[in-house]
């Protein structure tokens, strides 16, 4: 099964939207393996977002990231980083279908509620930074022939 990172970002934590994010995740079939509610710090912010480092918003990225309380996760599921990359819409919510996750709850590129690996390479970089073996939990969902063939 793959696996993928997904943050709910700090606007979404102060909207109340986690349990409404986490339910769209669980509703579709995929199964969460690990969780954590922390507060980024520079340094692993700077990290999530390396490939940015040289961007002018880089640094309003990580202090906006750094500003509050975030949502960890990681999911398992077929096909996951590609349908939840879906799920999220479009990176800039005026573009996002109706319907995702931003394209629902978004209106500005800068809080665009949440973040999702986009490749397998950078799904393993990100759980990484986030989660260490121990912290993901191998369990059997009763439901799981109901979800995959």
């Amino acid at each position: 099964m793959e696996r993928t990172y997904l943050m709910i970002k700090p606007d979404a934590v102060q909207r109340g939207l986690i349990g409404e994010i986490i339910c769209r995740f669980e509703q579709k079939g995929f199964k969460l393996v690990a969780m954590k509610f922390i507060r980024l710090t520079k340094e692993m912010a700077e990290k999530h977002y390396g490939e940015h480092a040289d961007k002018p918003f880089f640094a309003g990225l990580v202090e906006y990231i750094t500003s509050g309380p975030v949502v960890a996760m990681a999911w398992e599921g077929k096909d996951v980083i590609a349908v939840s990359r879906e799920m999220m819409g479009a990176t800039n919510p005026s573009k996002a279908a109706p319907g995702t996750i931003r394209g629902t709850f978004a209106v500005d590129i800068g809080r665009n509620v949440i973040h999702g690996s986009d490749s397998p390479a950078s799904a393993e970089k990100e759980l990484a930074i986030y989660f260490e073996e121990a912290d993901f939990v191998e369990w059997n969902r009763t439901v799981e022939s109901w979800i995959v063939e």
